[in-house]
């Protein structure tokens, strides 16, 4: 009997196996063709009988991912992990993004750790390795915009704006077909259309309409952009035109950007770009300023991550010329998408390959003058436009400095929701004191010059009677000061302003630069003398002795007019009052020495110091015992020479 039960056993335990196994390839398949909500049902289902298996928790966490839960990503990513933390670096990656979205900062640092020895030459591993202290970074440098709900929002996914003349347009899915409703299985809601709202003179926004039908398909259609003459847009769709539905080799439609024209009104001649193709996207279009240029995300071949942004030139003839991808001062082997480029010639972008919150953070950089493929530093928009979430499709004015931007983080009405966004405006100064390195005196009327990174002059002051100075700088930027002053030895430092207002501080010092016969200056440092040697409680001149002060003779030989303080000075070992004495016998000796050497004793004085003016921390009160080092006592056993006049 208990053979046949455990046989049973066996062969229900091997009969539930199986389904378990039938189910989760049921649910691969459905993961293959981005039905992620219908994936994630059954691998759920399955989890929650108890069946772990890696590669399930991997596609559970990357369908959460993709579709934007982190919060879910980190629960299924921490469970693959749990079952085996040797991952491959892109599973680390996403987790450590994942956690950031459950403000769980210090074990996402802990796991992109992993990530960086997976892959040190990774863009993004580089660049957080680069920067460790980006979460300090970013809180200080946050709070410059002030954000509300645009007011145009619905309980499902809303994202992307555009403007057309008065009216701001987006991709919305809300359903406004009526009971017939096209599902897409990526998110399980409604394919997005594009709405058209208006955008009134006291700011507020009117009832959201549907745009042009023309355009409007059956399938996606979103991230719309207008020339400014307003007869052309450019827009993202699915792979759909004149009812034929493209598909790549998988069967999979992807996303194409069209052209549309505008002719008495009504948005016609829709056409594909001729750089699309079936079998990769191009999506979320951007004109330069001059309507020139399209910016766009893909992952065309080319590619250096999962999407880089690239650009093309726009020929006077409606030509395009071949796409240029940006390169890696601005993609990395994560996702950039959604670029816009602001009026000041400022590219926006949303990234999740770089040092940031969690999820999809957007960044701005300044593009390079003169059609060159450059850019100036990418920095973080940080809070409260980024959040832990993702982040993306930021549009702005440059001259008022609002706009709006689309988030999916809590609070919001549905699945993304836009934001208008008002910067506030930010003013900072950049102020220091210049001072001498050795003596730590203020340096009056010392030249200073302000330049921007590339080391163009921005502005220039002279240092007041207490050493300081000021400039008037702007927020985030990088700027390098130099300070010069006759001889010294010019100086400069390199500071990056805060992204608030505020005051900015750079202090800078300067060397002198050699022996220069002014009132204050050591003859004993120019000629590098730094002490006249006696013998043990002697205080008359050694031979040795003789030889350096035979180069302080000679300087007041040549300049008669100059007046010197010989002053002495003793390491702490002795008697605090043995070594003032015997310091100032020996500085009494030193003056005597070049009174006898021709030196009129009115152009001398002297005095001993013993122990009371130590340039360290060896001192020996109150036991006389120190435990310095000999090379660490003689730096207080010096002789000075120091000029007090020249008349």
């Amino acid at each position: 009997m208990k053979k046949i039960i455990l046989s049973t056993f066996f062969f229900l335990f091997i009969q539930h196996n199986f389904a378990q196994k039938a189910s989760v390839a049921a649910a691969d398949k459905q993961y293959e063709r981005y039905s992620y909500i219908e994936a994630i049902a059954t691998y759920e289902r399955i989890a929650d009988k108890g069946y772990k298996d890696q590669q399930m928790f991997q596609k559970l966490g990357n369908a959460y991912y993709f579709n934007a839960n982190l919060e879910k990503a980190a629960k299924w990513y921490g469970e693959l992990f749990e079952m085996n933390e040797d991952q491959g670096p892109e599973y680390c990656y996403r987790y450590s993004q994942s956690l950031k979205s459950i403000g769980e900062y210090k074990k996402a640092d802990k796991i992109i750790a992993l990530f960086n020895k997976k892959s040190a030459n990774d863009q993004r591993a580089i660049l957080y390795s680069n920067d460790k202290n980006y979460l300090e970074d970013i809180k200080s440098n946050s709070g410059r915009f002030i954000i509300e709900d645009a007011g145009i929002n619905s309980e499902f996914s809303d994202y992307g704006t555009a403007f057309s003349g008065n009216n701001l347009v987006f991709a919305s899915a809300r359903d406004t077909v009526g009971v017939s409703k096209r599902i897409f299985k990526w998110t399980n809601q409604s394919f997005t259309n594009l709405y058209s709202a208006e955008v009134q003179s006291n700011g507020k926004i009117s009832q959201p309409v549907r745009f042009s039908r023309k355009v409007n398909s059956i399938f996606h259609e979103s991230t719309p952009v207008f020339t400014k003459d307003g007869t052309t847009m450019y827009f993202t769709r699915n792979n759909y035109l004149d009812g034929k539905r493209g598909k790549d080799t998988e069967r999979i439609t992807l996303l194409k950007i069209y052209k549309a024209t505008a002719d008495n009104g009504e948005w016609k001649n829709i056409v594909e770009l001729p750089f699309n193709s079936d079998n990769y996207s191009i999506a979320h279009p951007a004109l330069s300023p001059d309507d020139k240029e399209l910016y766009f995300a893909s992952n065309m071949k080319g590619t250096l991550g999962q999407s880089d942004i690239f650009k093309v030139s726009i020929n006077s003839d409606g030509t395009y010329s071949t796409p240029i991808n940006l390169g890696r001062s601005i993609n990395t082997e994560g996702r950039e998408t959604f670029p816009f480029i602001a009026e000041n010639n400022e590219l926006f972008f949303a990234s999740d390959g770089r040092p940031g919150l969690g999820g999809l953070d957007i960044y701005r950089a300044k593009i390079g003058i003169g059609g060159v493929l450059s850019f100036g530093e990418v920095s973080n928009l940080n809070m409260p436009i980024n959040s832990a979430q993702d982040d993306f499709a930021l549009m702005m004015d440059s001259t008022s400095k609002t706009g709006f931007f689309t988030s999916n983080r809590p609070g919001g009405h549905g699945y993304d929701d836009i934001y208008k966004f008002t910067e506030v405006p930010c003013n900072q100064s950049l102020s220091g004191v210049v001072s001498d390195l050795d003596s730590n005196e203020v340096i009056g009327a010392a030249a200073i010059n302000l330049y921007d990174k590339d080391h163009k002059v921005l502005g220039s002051t002279i240092s007041d009677s207490n050493g300081y100075y000021t400039f008037a700088v702007k927020c985030g930027e990088s700027y390098i000061v130099e300070a010069k002053k006759e001889h010294y030895e010019s100086n400069e430092d390199i500071t990056i302003i805060a992204n608030k207002s505020g005051e900015s501080t750079l202090p800078l010092t300067l060397t002198k630069d050699g022996c220069h016969l002014i009132v204050g200056a050591d003859l004993a440092k120019c000629f590098n003398i730094k002490m006249i040697y006696f013998d043990l409680d002697k205080s008359k001149i050694r031979k040795d002795a003789a030889l350096e002060l035979e180069k302080i003779l000679d300087v007041l030989q040549q300049y008669p007019k100059v007046k010197i303080d010989i002053r002495s000075h003793t390491d702490c070992r002795q008697t605090a009052k043995y070594n003032e004495a015997l310091s100032d016998r020996r500085a009494k000796s030193t003056m005597g020495w070049l009174v006898n050497n021709g030196i009129a004793a009115s152009r001398l004085t002297a005095k001993g110091y013993g122990e009371s003016q130590l340039v360290n921390e060896c001192g020996c009160e109150p036991t006389n015992t120190s435990n310095c080092t000999e090379e660490q006592h003689q730096l207080n056993r010096r002789s000075e020479f120091i000029v007090t006049a020249i008349e």
